[in-house]
């Protein structure tokens, strides 16, 4: 059960919209950019057969399926999609009173903060030169390992970026984490593992 809720009139907006496009099941998509940041927006969307992605959970409504975003489906607690009339004519509004909470806390597990400042707040920076980055492990008791991908792999302005940007904010945000590291920098792990 999703967490959203569409009003009658959000819905029925919606389907007439829907059907307009003439495209045979055709939905809508719900997402969250930047979401749990100050820049949290909410967003609905076209979405054609095929254009879901692999984590979205489908919301089955009585004309079309709504898809929710799976990483944005924590901070849609709660939303409430509506259609309001007025004289002006109407208009769909969204309240999404979750959408810039952060879903971690000090007592959240380091990888699990780590990953939630990588999708908040660095990976939306980084998708614009169509990089991303993850979280591999937490070694030494506080160094963070990440992965580049995308664009950021082999680049050599990656370095740059790891310690200017990545491992700045990640240390402000996360005060025991010691440092980051690139995964590509462990070309010799043979003793590694004992």
């Amino acid at each position: 059960m999703s967490a959203i809720t569409i009003t009658e009139a959000a819905h029925d907006y919606l389907a007439d919209l829907l059907e307009k496009q003439n495209t045979t099941g055709i939905g809508i998509r719900i997402f969250i950019t930047q979401p749990g940041t100050p820049y949290a927006e909410t967003c609905i969307a076209y979405c054609k057969p095929g254009e879901e992605k692999p984590d979205d959970i489908a919301l089955a409504l009585k004309s079309f399926t709504a898809w929710i975003d799976g990483t944005s489906e924590p901070f849609l607690e709660d939303a409430l999609v509506d259609y309001a009339t007025d004289r002006m004519g109407g208009q769909l509004t969204i309240k999404a009173p979750n959408a810039k909470v952060p879903m971690v806390n000090e007592d959240s597990p380091l990888n699990e903060r780590i990953n939630y400042y990588l999708q908040t707040e660095i990976n939306p920076g980084l998708a614009s030169h169509g990089g991303q980055v993850t979280l591999i492990d937490v070694v030494d008791e506080g160094i963070a390992v990440l992965q580049f991908g995308g664009g950021c792999q082999g680049c050599g302005q990656a370095d740059v970026t790891l310690k200017e940007g990545i491992e700045k904010t990640l240390l402000a945000r996360i005060p025991e984490l010691k440092g980051v590291r690139d995964v590509t920098d462990h070309t010799n792990r043979d003793n590694a593992y004992y």
